[in-house]
């Protein structure tokens, strides 16, 4: 591993795979680790607190707020998510990069803090989107088509990151983010 430590952001419409993706990372390379993020809204079937996310009461997230403990925060369908600054800089200390799962308005905070490697996932298609969705059997029809909606927004804030991928084949998708992965950590950074 380069001596550098780097942090990378992963955004993508709900759906699109950036979860499956970034643990199929993490299980490949030791020297990358996923930010776990905090969030007030309930876990999904087999979520585990401190694995998946830390679940927290609003009041709580509320609080870490004013004790401006978060690198990057938003309210996302009504629940709030974000990302702790103590616990990126403990992936950093621990000299492992930093894979943040966020959404749009999250990168956009971290992009003007501090420098990061900024991913994007997308779906092949709206349609396709819509099937995955619908086949995790986590939400209502009318939360789905709130999500769409929401999905074709964030879309467009595709072209403010470094690198746009398309997660048709899960396994060339893959290959296509661990292929950044190695030339980030890889690249020569004193030109």
């Amino acid at each position: 591993m380069n001596k550098q430590t780097l942090i990378f952001v992963i955004s993508a419409p709900g759906g699109t795979g950036k979860n499956t993706l970034t643990d199929m990372l993490c299980e490949e390379f030791d020297s990358v680790k996923r930010s776990i993020s905090f969030t007030t809204r309930q876990p999904r079937g087999q979520e585990i607190n401190g694995v998946d996310y830390f679940f927290i009461s609003k009041k709580d997230f509320k609080e870490r707020i004013k004790e401006k403990e978060f690198l990057e925060y938003a309210e996302i369908y009504g629940e709030y998510y974000g990302t702790s600054k103590l616990y990126v800089a403990k992936i950093l200390k621990e000299k492992k990069h930093a894979i943040l799962v966020i959404d749009v308005q999250g990168a956009q905070k971290v992009k003007k803090l501090i420098p990061a490697v900024f991913i994007f996932l997308m779906p092949p298609s709206m349609e396709e989107l819509k099937r995955r969705l619908c086949t995790r059997n986590a939400d209502s029809e009318e939360k789905i088509n709130e999500r769409i909606k929401v999905a074709k927004e964030e879309l467009k804030q595709a072209k403010y990151y470094d690198y746009v991928i398309v997660n048709d084949d899960l396994k060339v998708a893959y290959d296509t983010l661990r292929s950044i992965i190695i030339a980030e950590e890889n690249k020569n950074r004193s030109i």
